[in-house]
């Protein structure tokens, strides 16, 4: 399993967690901390998890109502909890961590709600977090770069990291 990868999974057990017992989001730190201990004792995710998780609660309205707009026969309140947590992640990467390709923000939930979700957790999760892409393709939020051509692909890497600070 990759660094992130694990970091990603402590995330989303710590969001889960937290949403399960129905806490306040001071309660959060807590969770992370034992999920630390419990499944990763001696990782240093470099500050991953709790950036993200901040992010999260930070977009946490915004987060829900796409995940809403775009899983209209589903409300929150009849997901999955653990679905729910692993869509709040990927659409925080998606929409919020530019420096996360999209695919592999997807990715990365996808397969997350395949090893802990239900059996049909992997496709609600591609078919929600794909069509918040597609809908930021179209408003021109993000851009698909693996359609761009090479040379313009390398400008837009090159200018999106030197744009961006990355957390401490």
């Amino acid at each position: 399993m990759s660094n992130r990868h694990l970091a990603r999974t402590i995330a989303m057990q710590s969001l889960y967690q937290w949403d399960f017992n129905g806490q306040t989001a001071g309660a959060l730190n807590s969770y992370i901390e034992f999920n630390r201990r419990e499944f990763a004792p001696n990782f240093d995710d470099g500050g991953y998890v709790k950036t993200t998780l901040d992010g999260v609660f930070a977009h946490f309205d915004e987060i829900n109502d796409l995940i809403c707009r775009f899983a209209p026969n589903w409300p929150l309140e009849n997901m999955m909890v653990i679905d729910r947590s692993i869509l709040r992640i990927g659409a925080y990467e998606l929409k919020y961590v530019p420096l996360i390709p999209s695919k592999v923000a997807i990715n990365e939930a996808i397969e997350l709600a395949k090893s802990f979700g239900g059996e049909a957790s992997g496709r609600f999760v591609n078919g929600v977090l794909g069509a918040i892409y597609k809908d930021m393709l179209v408003r021109e939020e993000i851009k698909d770069i693996d359609k761009l051509p090479l040379k313009q692909k390398e400008k837009e890497e090159d200018s999106s990291t030197k744009s961006v600070e990355t957390p401490s």
